[in-house]
């Protein structure tokens, strides 16, 4: 019969833990309006007063999750980018694209966001899980990969899209592949961005994504990403768009480390391919009844 032990080094009052608490501050995505959802508390005169973060948290894990064109990857490339031009090195691992056509689409966002490709060429480093089998199929060689790109390079931030490309046919398994992630993200010190997909048949605004909620329930944070096609005179009427046209929404469902907005958003993806944020439903609502 096996013997129940106790797990001593597990056991920690709470003032020992907050010495090795981390500082929270914001980080920048690039994504105009994103930054502004994130909140903390001060306070001051015996008062709690709420203070806009001015990013997602630091050292946070977001999952990023929605159905397909919904503008996940490019929240993401436009995170990547803006740590890169900041001078903070990123590693974007491709699950979907070969490294050579995420280049060719990060120029692209970049030239878009006014930053020159000079200034981030050398601080996105790229592995290419998309073109290696290997690093799709055997966690393990991924995580070493990643640890050593890390150590190599010094990022601060990472990226993976997607991390859905990783358990495909295999979503029995994607809670023990994402808790592996997570955990290599906190203990790597990378703040970063998981990208997730939702099958169509999920329900457009909640956080379950290819996985289940299991996804959702490891990360720090999820931000969901939806749209809707404008079909009926309700539609116009709620949306204030006309029949035909798409809208897309975005919601933060949750956040451990911070206060935040947690109402739905319009979210426009301009001409030149980038996302920026808008106004809640509420404020649409209320300004056609002016």
């Amino acid at each position: 019969m096996n013997e129940r032990k106790v797990v001593k080094e597990s056991i920690e009052v709470l003032g020992d833990a907050a010495k090795k608490a981390p500082k929270l501050f914001g980080i920048p995505t690039g994504v105009p309006g994103l930054d502004d959802l994130f909140y903390t508390a001060v306070i001051e005169d015996g008062k709690a007063k709420k203070v806009p973060l001015g990013g997602i948290p630091s050292l946070a894990v977001v999952n990023l999750t929605g159905v397909s064109d919904t503008g996940k990857s490019l929240i993401a490339e436009q995170f990547a980018i803006t740590q890169a031009a900041l001078g903070y090195p990123v590693l974007f691992v491709t699950v979907e694209s070969p490294s050579a056509f995420l280049a060719q689409g990060l120029r692209g966002r970049a030239n878009a966001m006014g930053v020159e490709w000079e200034s981030i060429e050398n601080n996105i480093i790229i592995i290419d899980a998309a073109s290696n089998d290997r690093l799709r199929e055997d966690i393990p060689t991924l995580l070493n990969t990643m640890a050593y790109a890390i150590k190599t390079y010094n990022t601060k931030s990472l990226v993976i899209d997607s991390i859905t490309g990783l358990y495909e046919a295999k979503e029995m398994m994607a809670r023990g592949i994402v808790r592996q992630l997570f955990n290599f993200a906190k203990k790597w010190y990378q703040t970063s961005m998981f990208v997730s997909q939702k099958r169509s048949g999920h329900e457009e605004l909640t956080a379950e994504a290819a996985g289940g909620y299991a996804v959702g329930h490891i990360v720090d944070c999820s931000i969901v990403l939806a749209k809707k096609l404008i079909m009926t005179k309700f539609d116009e009427n709620i949306y204030g768009r006309p029949i035909g046209d798409v809208i897309r929404l975005i919601r933060i469902d949750g956040c451990r480390l911070c206060g935040h907005d947690t109402k739905t958003h319009v979210m426009e993806i301009t001409e030149t391919g980038l996302v920026v944020v808008g106004p809640t439903l509420e404020e649409i609502r209320r300004g056609r009844e002016k």
